[in-house]
């Protein structure tokens, strides 16, 4: 008997043991683009009853809102505010993401760092405000190196931290794709929708994070991208499940960017400065191709959505 009782505890100790760092999987969620206009299925307020129910549900505590200011004098931001204040209210932070979402090389250094101050401006001072910045379309100054330095300079001289991201599975373009299939009055198989979502962004989460392993030797504290869509409040919660299902614990937006992988996105030198903070680094380290999840590749996106979704066949991807 007490032979018995000593291999149970030991069973029961080895369970309950941390997860060593080498084997931990680890994901915050993120969402941009806030406050998005009205998508196939929802209202913004009625999404984002749904995002903030569906999360806590979930159990995630603490994901982060990228908002665009100047998008709450647009059509699409009637209500923004009040939408704003109810994620902060549900315990989530907010960011920022531009005042008007613009791509970093359609402007000057100067015109983009103003750009982001007036968004500092509405940002600064709220509940849930946390000095972060994300860069629109992910888009760091691509070849523009001396661009790219100088936003760089700029965010450090303002104390705003790069808000990177380490996976993504361009659920903007899934989002998209929904939003013409409504229009043209196509047939949308919901349930083939939430499961390509769902796998999609689990694809993702595991081929960075297999990626990140090979460019630092560890799997790090990941952020995901996420847009404030239909999509996501429909079905954020079977993708926190999925992520759980498969090892990943999902944690809060300020773990994740205490992670010492983000010293890591002052520092790289791409040839182009664009995308996942994954997929640069992976550059750097003279990692060969792919470096980026093949859902991203747009053509192969969309026949998976006609495929699965609309039940279409598509034409083969090139």
């Amino acid at each position: 008997m007490k032979h018995l009782l000593l291999c149970i505890a030991a069973a029961w100790l080895l369970a309950c043991a941390p997860a060593s760092a080498q084997d931990q999987k680890r994901i915050a969620l993120s969402f941009d683009d806030v406050p998005r206009a009205a998508g196939a299925f929802l209202t913004p307020d009625r999404r984002t009853v749904m995002l903030i129910a569906a999360l806590d549900r979930a159990e995630v505590e603490q994901a982060v809102f990228f908002v665009n200011p100047a998008h709450l004098d647009l059509p699409q931001g009637a209500g923004g505010e009040d939408r704003i204040d109810a994620y902060v209210a549900a315990g989530h932070v907010i960011a920022d993401h531009s005042n008007t979402h613009p791509h970093l090389n359609a402007l000057s250094a100067a015109a983009y760092l103003a750009d982001i101050d007036a968004a500092e401006l509405w940002l600064k001072g709220r509940k849930g405000y946390r000095p972060w910045f994300r860069y629109p379309f992910l888009d760091e100054g691509q070849g523009d190196k001396a661009k790219r330095d100088a936003v760089r300079a700029g965010l450090a001289a303002r104390g705003l931290g790069d808000a990177y991201v380490t996976s993504e599975a361009s659920d903007w373009n899934m989002e998209n794709l929904t939003l013409e299939a409504n229009a043209a009055g196509k047939p949308i198989d919901r349930e083939a929708l939430r499961d390509l979502y769902v796998q999609s962004h689990v694809e993702a989460a595991e081929f960075y994070d297999g990626l990140m392993r090979r460019a630092t030797g560890r799997s790090p504290v990941h952020v995901m991208l996420l847009h404030e869509t239909d999509l996501a409040a429909m079905y954020i919660g079977d993708l926190v499940a999925a992520l759980r299902a498969g090892g990943w614990d999902i944690v809060s937006a300020d773990e994740a960017y205490a992670d010492p992988v983000g010293q890591e996105a002052t520092r790289y030198d791409t040839p182009s400065a664009q995308g996942t903070l994954t997929e640069m680094l992976a550059w750097q380290k003279g990692l060969p191709a792919p470096r980026w999840y093949d859902g991203n590749t747009i053509a192969v996106a969309n026949r998976r959505f006609a495929e699965r979704v609309l039940h279409e066949e598509a034409a083969p991807t090139p």
